[in-house]
């Protein structure tokens, strides 16, 4: 029998300075630090959430390495948004804070992905409701992202 998964709950991450980790979650994602443990752990969790906590970052040292580019790993971490509103208001904090690095338009979701100072990569995105998905129910597309035209289709009318 498989593994019943329903959703990540959490991810860990290894960061080179705890500090400055913290404070760009908390700027670009709001998230609370909720517990330090060993003065090498942190642990962050959204305004939104039901989890103890989304994120946790560990601290390995100024000298850390980073992973040579085509190495096995983690490649990044999805966070969805409730809104193709939020989805656009994000572009502009990511762009603000130097760390958006792409958009893409994947049909039935739709794209941000940016780096945290430790090259860390992330998404940030927004499922088109599952009644919209068409021909992208069975397709994973990487095509451009236009947000503009998607929050005039999707976004709020206020």
């Amino acid at each position: 029998m498989a593994i019943p998964i329903r959703r990540l709950n959490h991810a860990v991450l290894f960061v080179r300075d705890l500090d400055r980790a913290v404070n760009f979650y908390r700027e670009a994602f709001g998230f609370e630090e909720i517990a330090r443990e060993g003065g090498r752990m942190a642990f962050l969790r959204s305004p939104l959430a039901e989890n103890h906590h989304d994120l946790g970052l560990m601290e390995v040292g100024a000298n850390a390495p980073s992973p040579p580019p085509g190495a096995t790993g983690l490649y990044h971490l999805a966070w969805q948004l409730d809104s193709i509103d939020d989805l656009a208001a994000a572009e502009a904090v990511l762009a603000n804070l130097g760390a958006l690095t792409g958009r893409s338009d994947h049909g039935a979701t739709k794209s941000l992905y940016g780096q945290d100072p430790d090259g860390n990569e992330f998404e940030v995105m927004w499922m088109v409701p599952r009644e919209e998905w068409g021909e992208y129910d069975r397709r994973a597309v990487v095509q451009p992202l236009n947000m503009q035209r998607e929050v005039a289709r999707f976004g709020s009318e206020d």
